[in-house]
């Protein structure tokens, strides 16, 4: 795997997981992958991730929501959707990009008839933990023969 490999998480609205998977990557791999992150029906960032994500030390606050055809000049390396939507609804992407599809559950979509904000956030935690979970993999995921 070269430096620089990119990257691009895509979700339906680039507010919430696409987003977190984008961060946590910056994160733990900036020196390995440059990453982005759009949607193919951007809406806005999410101000419940970006409360998780700051508990984890990353901010969001700065982030906006992207459609995806603003990046696409860039020659990925790797596509990878987050959501179902995004994945049924990819765009072709031409040159070498190859794509994955990793879903995770769609955190608003969970806290319909949560009672309280607690209730709401853990929610966003859980999913922000397997985003952080599946990222930490990626090196070893997209070239296995990579050393670490």
């Amino acid at each position: 795997m070269l430096p620089g490999m990119k990257l691009l998480f895509l979700c339906t609205g680039n507010s919430c997981r696409s987003q977190m998977a984008e961060a946590w990557t910056r994160h733990l791999h900036s020196a390995r992958f440059d990453v982005y992150s759009a949607g193919v029906v951007p809406t806005s960032l999410d101000p419940n991730a970006v409360v998780v994500m700051a508990e984890a030390g990353i901010d969001l606050s700065t982030h906006r929501s992207r459609h995806v055809d603003e990046l696409k000049t860039i020659d990925f390396d790797y596509v990878i959707t987050v959501c179902a939507g995004a994945n049924e609804r990819c765009p072709v992407f031409a040159g070498k990009a190859r794509r994955m599809h990793v879903g995770f559950d769609d955190p608003p979509a969970l806290t319909i008839g949560a009672t309280d904000q607690d209730e709401v956030l853990a929610h966003y935690r859980r999913v922000r933990d397997e985003i952080h979970s599946f990222v930490e993999t990626l090196p070893g995921l997209l070239d296995p023969g990579a050393s670490r």
